[in-house]
C-alpha cells in the first residue's frame, strides 16, 4: 500500500464502489492474520443466505443474469447489454433485486424480448431451472418478477392499515398473515421469563396443510449448506484463536449454528460480550432486524475486524463514563439504569464484510440487541474507523457542501469540526445510545412492532445529539472548544430535512428506519423550534438556518425524554404518531427542488465497498507464513468470483 490509494472506484445508477483500506494489519503476528482469514472465509460463505432472505427469487435472478452476462460478454456490445450490465450491478450490490435502502424493486432498463432471445441461447443446464422445469417456463414464472412493477414491489412494506407480511417481498414468510404471525409468537412468550429468547429471530415461517411451521435456521435444517461451510472455517478459525476465551465464544457460535436454539445464541452472545481480550473479533450471524416488516427476523450479517489502539483511547473515555451520561441523561429517572454495565467501546478497522454488511455496510456497530443482556451483561460498541476514513477522503472537495450549506461561515465550521463530530456522534449513538435507558418491568420488548426500528435510532441518535453539546466532552478531551458540536447540529439538521432526500425517487415516501428517524427528529425539532432553527429560501434555494444553537439542544432533549417514555412503557400509540406525523411523507415540491441541485454535483447519493482480496502464503512444507493482501479486484471480478467461490446454495457457478 502506498500513499496513491485510491479510496473512489466504479459508479453506476445510483451507487459509487469504495475501497478501504487496512491500516496496520501488516504489524499483526501470523497467527492474527491466519484468524482474520479464517474468520473473513466464514464471513464470505454467508452470501448465498442473505441473497434468499432479501427475496424468494433472488438467486435465481441473479444466477440467471450471471449465466446471460457470461455469455454476452465480449460478444454483445449493444445498449441492451449495458443495461443488463448495469442491472446486474445492482443486483449485486443489494443482494437481490430490491433497493438495498429504499426497498423498492429496481426494473431493468433492458426489454423483455432482449433477455428471452439471449436465455434460449444458454445451455439448459446453466440455467436456474425449478425442478422438472423447461426454459420457457422458468421465464413465465420469473419474468413478471423481473419485469412487471406491479408483483412483489417492495421488500419491507411498512405502510400503516396494510398488512405487512403479505405486501412485503422478503423471504421470511410463506402463507401466513401478519395477525398469524404476531398470534404464533405471542403465544411464545412467557411474561415471567426474566430473560426470553430472541423468538423467531432466526427461522422462517409458513403454513402447511392449515398449521404454522417454523423453518429454522441451522446446519441442518433452512440454509443449511452454507451454515456447515461457515462452521467448517469458524472450526478453523477456534484453532488459531488469540486465547481461550476467543475460542470460547466460537465454539458457543458454532453449536448455535447446529442447534439453532435461540438459547444457545443468548449463551454466544452473552460470552461475546464479556470477551474483550485480544486484537481480532467479529460478528457473524442473523443479528439485525430492519430486513422483517414486523422487526422479528433477522438477516444474516458478518464483519471481521480488529482494533485501533490510537483510536480505541477516543470512545474508552466515552466508556468509562458511561454512568456519568447515564446519571445526567435528560429522561425521567424511571427509565434509567441505576447501574450500567459492561459497556465496551473500541475503534476498529474493518478487514472484510459480508451479508447484510457488504456492499454497503454501517459504520458503527452496538451489541447485543436483546435488552435482557444489554442491562445484565453490558454491550459492545464499534466505530469502523477505516470505513469513515474511506468515506471522508472520497468525498473531500466533491461540492456537496458549498450547494447545501447556507454560509461560507457554516462552512468553514463544517471543515474544522466535521469530521470529528462525526466520529464522536456514531461513538455516542452506538456506545451510550443504545445501550441506554431501561424497560419498565412487564414492557414487551417488541411491543412498538413496525415502529420499533425507528424509535430505538431516534432514541440512540437523540442521546448522541444531547450529550455532543455537553461541556463533558470538552473536559474529556474528545472536542476542543464549545463550538464544535455546531457542526454536528447543522449537518442533521441539513440532512434530515433536506439532503438524505436524495436518496429517495421522485413520489416515494421515506421507507428506511435510520432515514425516518432522522425525518422524526429533524422535523419535530423544526416545528417546535419556535423561531430556533428554520429553513429559508436564498436566491430561489432551501436552506436550513440555525438560529440558536443552545435552544436546539433543549429541544433535543425534550424529544429524547419523550422517545425513551415510548420505548420504556412500550407506547404503540405515540410511537405510530410520532413516525407516521414527522417520519415518513415527503413534501414534493422541496423533494425536486433538493434532486434537481443534487442532480448538477453528478454525485453518487448510495456508497458501498469492495473487500481486499486475502491470499495466504505458505512455505515449502505447507506452512502458512503470511496472508498478502490485494486491492485491484475490479467490482465485476470480486462479485463474479464471490458467486464461484461461494454459493452454497445453487451450485456453484464456473468462469473462465
Amino acid at each position: 500500500m502506498n500513499n496513491d490509494f485510491c479510496y473512489a472506484g466504479e459508479r453506476f445508477a445510483d451507487i459509487q464502489i469504495l475501497r478501504y483500506r487496512l491500516n496496520g494489519f501488516d504489524q499483526l503476528t501470523t497467527q492474527q492474520k491466519l484468524l482474520v482469514y479464517y474468520l473473513s472465509k466464514a464471513t464470505l460463505a454467508g452470501r448465498d443466505i442473505i441473497f434468499d432472505q432479501m427475496g424468494k427469487y433472488n438467486l435465481r435472478i441473479r444466477r440467471l443474469m450471471e449465466v446471460v452476462f457470461s455469455l454476452l460478454c465480449g460478444n454483445d456490445d449493444s445498449a441492451e447489454f449495458q443495461q443488463l450490465v448495469v442491472y446486474l450491478k445492482r443486483v449485486w450490490f443489494s443482494n437481490g433485486i430490491y433497493h438495498h435502502y429504499g426497498c423498492e424493486k429496481f426494473l431493468p432498463d433492458f426489454p423483455e424480448e432482449y433477455l428471452r432471445k439471449a436465455i434460449l441461447n444458454v445451455p439448459a443446464e446453466l440455467l436456474p431451472l425449478a425442478d422438472g422445469q423447461t426454459p420457457q417456463q422458468m421465464m413465465d414464472e420469473l419474468f413478471p418478477v423481473i419485469f412487471n412493477p406491479d408483483v412483489l414491489p417492495k421488500r419491507v412494506n411498512k405502510t400503516d392499515g396494510e398488512d405487512l407480511v403479505l405486501t412485503s417481498a422478503c423471504n421470511f414468510y410463506e402463507g401466513v398473515t401478519q395477525q398469524e404471525v404476531e398470534g404464533f409468537y405471542a403465544n411464545m412468550k412467557d411474561p415471567e421469563d426474566k430473560e426470553p429468547p430472541s423468538w423467531g429471530l432466526n427461522s422462517k415461517l409458513i403454513k402447511k396443510g392449515g398449521e404454522l411451521t417454523e423453518c429454522v435456521w441451522h446446519t441442518e435444517g433452512m440454509y443449511g449448506d452454507a451454515l456447515r461451510e461457515i462452521v467448517g472455517w469458524l472450526e478453523k478459525a477456534h484453532d488459531v484463536a488469540e486465547n481461550e476465551k476467543q475460542q470460547k465464544v466460537i465454539q458457543l457460535l458454532i453449536d448455535y449454528y447446529r442447534t439453532g436454539d435461540l438459547r444457545d445464541f443468548d449463551k454466544y452472545s452473552i460470552e461475546w460480550v464479556r470477551t474483550h481480550e485480544g486484537d481480532i473479533d467479529f460478528i457473524n450471524g442473523f443479528i439485525e432486524v430492519y430486513g422483517d416488516p414486523l422487526g422479528l427476523k433477522a438477516t444474516w450479517e458478518g464483519i471481521v475486524e480488529y482494533k485501533d489502539h490510537e483510536a480505541t483511547r477516543r470512545t474508552r473515555k466515552i466508556s468509562d463514563n458511561a454512568q456519568w451520561f447515564e446519571d445526567h441523561s435528560p429522561v425521567d429517572p424511571r427509565f434509567k439504569k441505576q447501574q450500567v454495565k459492561g459497556v465496551v467501546a473500541n475503534v476498529v478497522c474493518a478487514a472484510m464484510l459480508g451479508g447484510e454488511e457488504y456492499p454497503s455496510t454501517a459504520i458503527g456497530i452496538n451489541l447485543p440487541n436483546a435488552d435482557w443482556i444489554r442491562a445484565k451483561y453490558g454491550s459492545k460498541s464499534v466505530t469502523i474507523g477505516n470505513l469513515t476514513d474511506a468515506y471522508n477522503k472520497a468525498a473531500h472537495g466533491n461540492g456537496f457542501k458549498e450547494e447545501f450549506v447556507v454560509d461560507k461561515e457554516t462552512i468553514q465550521l463544517i471543515e474544522k469540526y466535521g469530521d470529528a463530530c462525526d466520529d464522536l456522534h456514531t461513538d455516542l449513538h452506538e456506545c451510550l445510545g443504545h445501550g441506554s435507558g431501561q424497560l419498565l418491568p412487564g414492557t414487551d420488548p417488541d411491543a412498538l412492532k413496525a415502529y420499533g426500528n425507528t424509535i430505538e435510532e431516534a432514541r440512540a441518535d437523540l442521546f448522541g445529539l444531547y450529550y455532543i453539546a455537553d461541556s463533558k466532552l470538552i473536559e474529556l478531551g474528545l472536542l476542543p472548544d464549545s463550538e464544535a458540536y455546531k457542526s454536528q447540529y447543522y449537518t442533521y439538521m441539513m440532512n434530515g430535512l433536506l439532503t438524505q432526500l436524495t436518496r429517495i425517487r421522485k413520489g416515494r415516501k421515506i421507507e428506511e428506519a435510520h432515514m425516518r428517524n432522522r425525518a422524526l427528529i429533524a422535523r419535530w425539532t423544526l416545528v417546535h423550534a419556535n423561531g430556533a432553527v428554520t429553513l429559508e429560501k436564498r436566491e430561489g434555494k432551501t436552506y436550513v438556518v440555525i438560529h440558536d444553537y443552545a435552544q436546539l439542544r433543549c429541544l433535543f432533549a425534550q424529544l429524547l425524554a419523550e422517545v425513551q417514555r415510548i420505548k420504556s412503557e412500550g407506547d404503540f400509540e405515540a410511537a405510530r404518531m410520532l413516525v407516521e406525523k414527522y417520519a415518513i411523507n415527503v413534501d414534493s415540491q422541496l423533494h425536486e427542488e433538493i434532486l434537481q441541485r443534487y442532480s448538477l454535483l453528478n454525485l453518487a447519493p448510495y456508497k458501498g465497498f469492495l473487500n481486499p482480496k486475502m491470499t495466504p502464503v505458505t512455505d515449502n512444507e505447507g506452512r502458512v507464513t503470511d496472508i498478502t493482501l490485494d486491492y485491484s479486484e475490479s467490482y465485476t471480478e470480486q462479485m463474479q468470483r464471490y458467486s464461484k467461490e461461494y454459493s452454497f446454495l445453487l451450485s456453484p457457478l464456473s468462469h473462465s
